[in-house]
């Protein structure tokens, strides 16, 4: 068996993150069309954690605006010209990859992607108490909530280094 490797999403893998969303994230689940709509507007921001041929998790990024994180459940309809933060939607891995590093991994190739883009800070909301793995990730809680979310979410921000790798 190989270690896992984070790979660019395809348009083929969707069926199977759409199952992963679903067993790992049960409420806070999206419907095919989010996924399929990240995948088109940003691909460069969708990866998906493959070992043997099979899919383990998957990686959602993109630009945004930090005044109006997006809610759960919502379709973007485009990437706005007035991007100030690097989102990160989503982060799911299924528990055969769970403690195997592919979660710092993925954190740590979005984290690239937001420098080389140009973006200083990422923002993100913690659902289900993720929040603890994302502090681990240099991520910090910011005031505010998205009710979509839930009570127990919070929005998180990261500041990292634009144009540093």
């Amino acid at each position: 068996m190989s270690d896992p490797v984070w790979r660019p999403m395809r348009r083929a893998d969707l069926p199977a993150v759409k199952a992963i969303s679903d067993a790992v994230h049960g409420a806070y689940t999206e419907d095919m069309a989010v996924y399929a709509e990240r995948l088109a507007l940003y691909p460069d921001g969708c990866k998906v954690l493959e070992r043997d041929g099979s899919l383990l998790g998957y990686l959602i990024a993109h630009p945004w605006r930090s005044d109006a994180p997006p809610a759960l459940g919502s379709l973007l309809g485009a990437i706005p010209s007035s991007a100030d933060i690097y989102y990160l939607h989503d982060l799911a891995l299924l528990p055969d990859a769970r403690g195997s590093g592919a979660g710092a991994s993925g954190t740590t190739a979005a984290i690239a992607q937001a420098q080389a883009a140009g973006y200083a800070r990422m923002m993100l909301m913690a659902v289900a108490g993720a929040d603890s793995f994302w502090a681990r990730q240099g991520f910090t809680r910011l005031p505010g909530r998205i009710a979509s979310y839930g009570e127990e979410a919070c929005l998180m921000e990261r500041r990292v280094q634009a144009g540093v790798a």
